[in-house]
């Protein structure tokens, strides 16, 4: 009778160890003394500082960053408009090839993405001469394309299972379509929009195919300039900049998460506050 949840115990034990080991050696190691990044030469915090003096990381980084608040912001935007479009008209003139349109990117290959994108910007600098050049501009572009339908996806889940009857009571109240928007219909996908956006966000910080298909001279990303330095050999400062990204999501999930939180029992307070309000009228 004991085994069977001793075995699931010891399964669960394996997964959280097959993730997490390797990335508490990652961080043990990024205060190696040595040189030689599997050799452990004594405790130092020499390469962090060598990272924050390593102006070529952190151009990349702050390219990185930019990158992803622009594209993961304007994917948000562009996502829910999209998720809303789906959830709440069901039958509109081309509503199947839109939605097959928008969830494209999820099961196409990135390498495939990337080429077209590539090939995309290609033309249309021969044609009208823009973009000039591959950099900023046609990474958020690419990185928009296919962070959004992740949005999409998110924020359309959240809204089939929303109550019609809130945003219905609303109109019936003399709300205007946009008021019912803007006061019901935001607040409530509210933590789903902030979970697309850190998806996005995420998903843009650590793409490396598209970017590298899209990107130019003088435009490296993190993720890009990580893996150019992996190829050589892993070397400490990189266990260090590893250690720091995770360091930096580590963190902004806790946030996300406690505000997401707070936000679901307000909401919940403020739904039996309602109820209980009718129930006394």
């Amino acid at each position: 009778m004991n085994r069977r949840p001793l075995f699931l115990i010891s399964c669960l034990c394996f997964g959280f160890a097959f993730f997490y080991v390797p990335i508490i050696s990652l961080i043990v190691f990024s205060f190696n003394k040595s040189r030689l990044a599997t050799v452990w030469g004594g405790f130092s915090t020499q390469w962090y500082g060598k990272l924050l003096r390593n102006e070529q990381v952190l151009d990349a980084a702050m390219l990185s960053l930019r990158i992803a608040l622009v594209s993961a912001t304007l994917a948000t935007i562009l996502g829910a408009m999209a998720g809303i479009a789906l959830a709440r008209f069901q039958r509109f003139r081309g509503r199947t090839i839109f939605s097959g349109l928008v969830t494209a990117p999820l099961v196409m290959p990135e390498v495939i993405t990337g080429i077209s994108l590539l090939l995309l910007f290609i033309f249309m600098a021969e044609w009208i001469g823009w973009p000039g050049a591959r950099g900023f501009t046609t990474v958020t572009i690419a990185h928009i394309t296919f962070t959004m339908t992740y949005v999409t996806v998110v924020v359309q889940s959240r809204l089939s299972s929303m109550d019609l009857a809130i945003e219905e009571a609303a109109m019936d109240l003399g709300a205007r379509p946009w008021q019912v928007l803007r006061d019901v219909t935001l607040p409530v996908i509210a933590p789903a929009l902030l979970s697309g956006w850190l998806l996005a966000f995420t998903i843009s910080l650590d793409d490396v195919v598209i970017t590298s298909f899209t990107t130019g001279p003088g435009s490296t990303t993190l993720p890009i300039l990580i893996w150019s330095k992996v190829r050589l050999g892993v070397t400490p400062d990189i266990n260090a900049l590893a250690t720091v990204i995770i360091t930096i999501v580590t963190v902004g999930v806790i946030i996300a998460t406690l505000v997401m939180n707070r936000a679901e029992r307000r909401r919940e307070r403020d739904i039996q506050a309602a109820l209980a309000q009718n129930h006394s009228s």
